[in-house]
């Protein structure tokens, strides 16, 4: 693949056909491998670093169920025991691990632009795949919730998808707005109080909303996220049930959006806080989807950005 992508840091200006190429091959390895019941060996004898600077569960687990599964060795990097925890800086960590000679580094970190800055200083030929850099860009997680719509809802061109929550410090609010507006959606709206809403012009085709019940009026999909309590100032925390009231997706909310709208959530969940239990463990709940596409899409990024 003479176009194939080297590094993966952002959807932002990714054109269509890369992202749908992606979903495509996701698509393909969800298949190969049986819905995760084989092993591939695609990148038998490659060696992949989990690099993660922020506490994870998910999305560390999925790239390690990823790489494994296509048959790469892992190494996670612990930070707690780590040269970087002493004070050496990050680009001497970058290389004295390229020495030991990784074919591809994904990272997650508080500071935004921290994938670009190792792309830039890399010293050899390792891919940086981002998982969460501050609340700039988590684009696999961009991409999985691209794939768990396009599942049911395969023409973007007539699609209605509603993000509600602090979408000012989130990073997975900004790459699904990338991936859909890529894929041709027809509208994406953005809703929550306003101080935790971004400056419009950073969302660009984007319809902003401060009352959920109108936001969520005729949508295919809504896409619930939590309240990032850790990038907020306390001045900024809204009162749990007064939130809830008013940005919680319950049953009742839920029948203003088109018949059968998809029920979506990057995790962790906050039970009766963002969303309702039973609308969370609902029919229409695709939260459970999105994990497994998650394993997918990352294969399908390890397999491009590390494919000889």
């Amino acid at each position: 693949m003479s176009n194939r992508l080297r590094h993966l840091t952002t959807l932002e200006n990714l054109p269509r056909e890369t992202i749908e190429r992606l979903l495509d091959r996701a698509g393909t390895m969800r298949d190969g491998c049986a819905h995760g019941t084989r092993k591939l060996d695609l990148l038998a004898g490659r060696t992949v670093l989990n690099l993660f600077f922020e506490p994870s569960t998910r999305t560390r687990t999925s790239f390690e169920l990823a790489a494994r599964r296509l048959g790469a060795d892992v190494i996670n990097f612990d930070i707690g025991f780590s040269s970087t925890a002493k004070g050496e800086e990050l680009f001497d960590t970058l290389h004295t691990l390229e020495a030991m000679h990784m074919d591809a580094i994904i990272v997650r970190h508080k500071e935004s632009g921290t994938p670009e800055s190792l792309v830039r200083h890399a010293m050899s030929g390792v891919a940086v795949i981002n998982a969460g850099d501050g609340n700039r860009a988590h684009p696999t997680q961009g991409l999985l919730d691209a794939l768990t719509i396009r599942q049911h809802h395969p023409d973007f061109s007539d699609l209605i998808v509603t993000i509600c929550g602090d979408v000012k410090h989130s990073r997975v609010a900004r790459s699904d707005v990338h991936a859909f507006s890529a894929l041709g959606a027809k509208e994406i709206r953005l809703c929550g109080p306003a101080s935790l809403m971004p400056d419009p012009a950073e969302v660009p085709g984007c319809k902003i909303y401060d009352n959920f019940d109108r936001a969520i009026e005729g949508a295919h999909a809504v896409i619930m996220l939590r309240l990032q309590k850790e990038r907020m100032a306390a001045t900024d925390l809204p009162d749990e049930q007064a939130y809830f009231t008013r940005y919680g997706l319950d049953g009742a909310r839920l029948k203003r959006a088109a018949p059968g709208c998809l029920v979506m959530h990057p995790g962790p969940i906050n039970r009766g806080i963002e969303i309702a239990t039973d609308v969370a463990d609902g029919a229409q709940s695709r939260i459970l989807e999105q994990v497994a596409n998650g394993v997918f899409v990352r294969m399908a990024v390890l397999a491009e950005v590390m494919g000889r």
